[in-house]
């Protein structure tokens, strides 16, 4: 049997959405413009707390930020979720999907640590999950997570 729905595929996947975490400033999580939806950066927030802290290939192994990554994709899609009301026939593309890593100064394995959002986004989207990517090494972030990301989709009004 072929899973057809966003909702049947996160079930199939055993992940349950969380409620789209609030933005930590002054800033929306999330805007409109067009027919685009631009989702702020998500950190990996599990249950209102920072699941990975530290910086990759130091604090956080490879394999950790792989996952904080797939959490990070997990809440850019809390966020999509919200701003379609739950709708999510009116998705119809991941444009592009943006990793930063905090990480040592000595890795640069930055695309397989994004691979787990971007495995998510086709896991749970199928075809429209494909999107383009940038994915970038930074000095630090805040609160000192490993991983930030942020997303633009494609939405029928």
């Amino acid at each position: 049997m072929k899973i057809q729905s966003v909702e049947e595929r996160l079930a199939a996947l055993n992940i349950v959405l969380p409620a789209a975490p609030t933005p930590a400033a002054n800033y929306l999580p999330w805007i409109i413009t067009g027919n685009q939806l631009w989702i702020a950066g998500q950190a990996p927030i599990r249950d209102g707390k920072y699941d990975h802290i530290g910086r990759v290939g130091t604090e956080v192994t490879p394999q950790q930020a792989h996952a904080a990554a797939r959490l990070c994709g997990i809440n850019v899609l809390a966020q999509v979720k919200a701003a379609c009301q739950g709708d999510w026939s009116r998705v119809t593309k991941a444009v592009r999907v943006c990793g930063y890593i905090s990480a040592a100064p000595d890795f640069y394995e930055f695309p397989k640590v994004l691979d787990g959002c971007s495995d998510l986004m086709f896991e749970v989207l199928g075809d429209a999950g494909k999107h383009v990517r940038t994915v970038m090494g930074v000095s630090g972030l805040r609160f000192n997570v490993p991983i930030v990301v942020d997303a633009v989709f494609e939405i029928r009004a």
